[in-house]
């Protein structure tokens, strides 16, 4: 046998070409270009030690850049309790996937009923899902979600303060799905719920899809906004960052139907792109039309506590004409991390950790505007963790200033704007630090 851990023998694939006509496997390739196809050695070294091979990666892992940041943008640099790596090994935890066999899968289906009933205690609503694969992806459902809801009605409204990548994937969904989507373009930094209530006159609206924290990063006010979306018998959809709900005002009293986002701030590391967490949470009277799996608590026939897959309605399951989403393998174990993050922290921990961050992010918009470097983009609003401003330097050269220095920052959000994010990890020496290489690389200019 060429191949260790190929299972089959020189008989099995001599049996096989004979039978679909070849000589040997090269002419399976027959029609690639041969100009095309790598005639040399590949430079894989030979087998390594256990000792050798941890050296090997500790090398390769020395060449990469160790940055301290400061970007936000819909994925944020929260601290991980280091005891979570720990419980979300324990075995009954550790094969994160979709419970196939789910009597037998009571670990992962009591994590998925509590990380259900966390998202929907932050988000005031009645019930969630079992998790998503991102954000975005989620904010797309949730719009396929309003348009199944309205039944008839197929365009939804996206603010423009949203995040791109928000925007981007909503807009690929949708053209696939049938759904028409138009952008309202914001007002001074937030979304321009007057030009929104002008589009739900039509009667054509079926959702609206609106940022509890913008791209901005600033705390949205949509006093008035469910009143109108339901007036025009439409559904409102908040995009919302989980971290932030335990200190603001959770879309469930905004008068939200739907809420999706993304739970990477829920101590999930930022690591080259991902994994992430998407979430939805809705009022209980659409739940029928939420996608994925809703877990469920009940009782065995000895009268013991035990937890059940009680919605699944995807095509494995019912008609495909009927199923609300493919979604199958959600992203679980970042789920199952997110729930131990909550356990651990607790309401109070929650809290903190947003103090924590406002302080930094307040200190620091002070210190850059003390510079005299850079302007406010948006005087007066509100914000938590991530703000705006407008540099009076190329945002380029004060990137390419900071990513020297060892810091990853000033994320372009607008035309000319940039945006900085605190978290918890910083500390006042790092914003400090940040501050003093842009003061000293361009006070002089």
């Amino acid at each position: 046998m060429g191949f260790a851990y190929f299972p089959h023998t020189d008989e099995d694939i001599k049996e096989m070409s004979g039978r679909i006509g070849i000589n040997s496997l090269d002419e399976l390739y027959a029609d690639v270009p041969r100009d095309v196809i790598y005639k040399g050695d590949f430079d894989i070294p030979d087998g390594m030690s256990e000792m050798d091979i941890r050296r090997k990666f500790g090398e390769m892992a020395g060449r990469n850049t160790g940055l301290t940041i400061f970007a936000g943008g819909g994925a944020c640099d929260h601290y991980s309790p280091a005891v979570i790596s720990s419980i979300i090994s324990r075995s009954e935890f550790l094969t994160s996937y979709t419970p196939y066999q789910a009597e037998v899968s009571q670990g992962t289906l009591r994590y998925i009923f509590e990380f259900q009933t966390m998202m929907a205690g932050l988000t005031g609503m009645d019930c969630a899902n079992a998790s998503m694969y991102d954000g975005p992806t989620s904010a797309a459902e949730a719009v396929m979600m309003s348009a199944a809801c309205s039944k008839k009605k197929k365009r939804v409204l996206l603010s423009g303060t949203l995040l791109p990548q928000v925007l981007d994937v909503v807009r690929t969904y949708a053209r696939f799905h049938g759904i028409e989507t138009s952008e309202v373009p914001g007002n001074g930094g937030v979304s321009d719920l007057p030009a929104i209530g002008r589009e739900l006159q039509g009667g054509d609206v079926a959702g609206v899809l609106v940022p509890g924290i913008n791209r901005f990063g600033i705390i949205e006010d949509m006093e008035g906004l469910a009143e109108k979306v339901h007036e025009a018998k439409a559904l409102l959809i908040m995009y919302s960052d989980p971290s932030s709900l335990s200190v603001i005002r959770c879309p469930g009293e905004w008068g939200a139907d739907i809420v999706c986002g993304e739970a990477q701030t829920l101590g999930i590391p930022l690591n080259f792109g991902g994994p992430y967490l998407g979430f939805i949470c809705c009022r209980k009277e659409y739940v029928r039309k939420m996608p994925g799996r809703i877990v469920g608590e009940t009782v065995d026939a000895d009268g013991k506590r035990c937890y059940v897959l009680t919605l699944q309605a995807r095509e494995q399951h019912i008609r495909r004409e009927k199923a609300t989403s493919n979604i199958c393998s959600n992203q679980s174990l970042m789920a199952l991390h997110a729930t131990v993050y909550l356990s651990l922290m607790g309401n109070s921990g929650l809290k903190r950790v947003n103090e924590l961050s406002y302080g930094g992010a307040h200190y620091l918009h002070a210190r850059l505007m003390e510079t005299g470097l850079f302007a406010d983009a948006f005087p007066g609003r509100p914000f938590l963790k991530e703000f705006a401003v407008v540099p009076r330097m190329p945002v380029r050269e004060l990137q390419d200033v900071l990513l020297k220095n060892g810091y990853f920052g000033a994320l372009p959000c607008g035309e000319g704007i940039v945006s900085f994010c605190v978290t918890e990890k910083r500390s006042r020496s790092e914003i400090d630090g940040l501050v003093s290489v842009i003061d000293n690389s361009f006070r002089q200019r």
